[in-house]
């Protein structure tokens, strides 16, 4: 019972709650104003059904005429005609959505502070061009897209489970002189969290500056309301990325996803994991949990302090001098290839789908093989396309997700891809064990991504997420002995068929995947 009424009385039920009755109240009032208060023109009355459906027209028009990917026109094509009101309401949220005014401005300062440390000079880029041959293209992409530049005198460590990269990341913690910034997704109390809060309290007093950022939508049925004031008090600079609040706003949407942390701009961590203790196997909840990450340590750290500080600063509405935060001096790292840590986010922030497009990059190049894991695979036809002309061109392309699911529903929408890739010759595994939260791309024995970045629309369309394009790094040969292993031990779906009735559920939701 005291479960139950705990249930019942936590913020994420209020929150729920409360968006329901805004919805219902914006479907029903033009109802009730039809009905009670019609609108009288020149003595005609105005049935407002006839002004709802002419507004529906023109957003549709609007909408087909836009660079909107081509499922999303599909789905609000759908909307606006099946059900106008909800879908003209929906569209002003979802699609008409605009930053707040403040939050623009400051990524605007914060972009501009960024690039007077990220200019790339002619002979760099020569020396890039010749050293990265065929594939300079995939990394001037990201200069051009994000301003984030490409390095070498990097080290990448491979970090293939979760626990491996927990005692990496303790270790380079309890070293921290200057700062110590994290952020991430979620943050959830248990013995990973203690471990780590206890290191930071410590640093804290040492006069190390500690700072932590989290989606507050992301943890809000795992953390209190006061969780960041607390760590206030501590001394630990906490800040709730988009502070969730119940009303209906497109904000909400946009979810901070990134993984980071940065200790003393000389070395950073990315991976798929939150600070929770299913991600490091202390508690299981759906199998083991498989997930990777990298340790980089070098000049490639300044992108990660970068992210970290422009989403900081627009949260905290501060604008800072960035560059003392970096290293105060460069320090050789004996390492090969090139580095480039780069962050994605909505369009209108980032004026591009950097994460979808970075894919599609390497997806297209492929010459012999590209392995994948991802522990979502609901993709547009863009991905799906690319994926298949791989295959077609003899390229070895594999992609593996979980067999134990975290969300059954999401997880019927994964499996529901895997027929037009199977036919197109891609092979799918799914890993035996549990639940693979990896999320990372291997080509050629020369290009990587790690990072958090899903196979789906949340991670490619709405979340801001971050991943770390690599060239020729040592840790490549490790992510390959790693996939070469899951192989052993997944299962082949080739024989995989989806009962009829969820193939037909399937097919209706993916009509409204893009705007989940």
């Amino acid at each position: 019972m005291k479960k139950l009424f705990k249930i019942i009385f936590s913020r994420m039920t209020i929150v729920i709650i409360a968006i329901l009755l805004q919805l219902g109240i914006s479907i029903l009032l033009p109802y009730i104003i039809n009905h009670f208060y019609p609108i009288v023109f020149n003595h005609y009355y105005i049935q407002i059904d006839l002004v709802i459906n002419l507004i529906g027209i023109i957003l549709l028009i609007h909408i087909i005429n836009t660079d909107m990917h081509i499922e999303g026109q599909l789905t609000w094509a759908i909307l606006l005609l099946m059900a106008p009101i909800f879908g003209i309401i929906v569209y002003f949220l979802f699609v008409r959505r605009r930053p707040p005014k403040r939050h623009k401005k400051f990524y605007d300062k914060v972009a501009q502070e960024i690039k007077q440390y990220q200019v790339k000079y002619k002979e760099e880029d020569e020396t890039l061009k010749q050293n990265l041959g065929q594939y300079y293209g995939q990394f001037q992409y990201i200069y051009n897209a994000t301003g984030l530049k490409t390095y070498d005198n990097t080290d990448v460590k491979y970090l293939r489970l979760g626990e491996v990269f927990f005692a990496e990341l303790l270790e380079e913690l309890r070293l921290a002189k200057r700062y110590i910034f994290m952020e991430y997704f979620i943050i959830e109390k248990g013995e990973m969290w203690n471990a780590i809060l206890s290191i930071l309290r410590k640093k804290v007093k040492e006069g190390v500056e500690v700072r932590v950022m989290y989606d507050d939508l992301g943890t809000i049925n795992k953390l209190p309301n006061n969780f960041a004031k607390k760590l206030n008090q501590m001394g630990i600079k906490c800040v709730k990325f988009n502070s969730f609040i119940p009303i209906m706003s497109a904000v909400h949407n946009n979810r901070d996803h990134r993984k980071m942390t940065i200790i003393d701009g000389k070395v950073g961590f990315m991976s798929g994991l939150n600070l929770a203790d299913e991600y490091i196997n202390v508690k299981t909840l759906h199998g083991h949990w498989k997930d990777s990450g990298l340790k980089i340590t070098g000049d490639a750290v300044k992108n990660m302090l970068f992210m970290f500080l422009q989403l900081y600063d627009v949260q905290n509405q501060k604008l800072e001098e960035f560059g003392s935060y970096l290293p105060n001096e460069v320090t050789a790292v004996k390492a090969s290839g090139y580095v480039c840590p780069y962050g994605d986010g909505p369009k209108y922030f980032y004026n591009d789908y950097v994460a979808e497009n970075v894919y599609l990059n390497i997806i297209n190049q492929a010459q012999n093989y590209i392995w994948i894991t991802t522990p979502y695979l609901i993709i547009d036809n863009k991905l799906m396309n690319a994926l298949c002309s791989a295959a077609k061109r003899d390229v070895d392309v594999r992609i593996i997700t979980p067999h134990v699911p975290d969300k059954k529903i999401i997880f019927s929408l994964t499996r529901s891809s895997y027929k037009p890739l199977k036919k197109a010759g891609v092979k799918i595994f799914e890993y035996s064990k549990g639940f693979i939260h990896s999320k990372q791309v291997l080509c050629d024995d020369v290009l990587a991504i790690v990072g958090t970045i899903n196979f789906d629309y949340r991670s490619l369309l709405h979340h801001y997420e971050c991943g770390t394009l690599m060239y020729k790094t040592d840790c490549i040969k490790d992510m390959k002995r790693d996939f070469v292993h899951l192989f052993t031990i997944s299962i082949d779906m080739k024989d995989f068929k989806q009962n009829a009735l969820v193939r037909l559920m399937c097919a209706l939701m993916k009509i409204f995947t893009p705007m989940l």
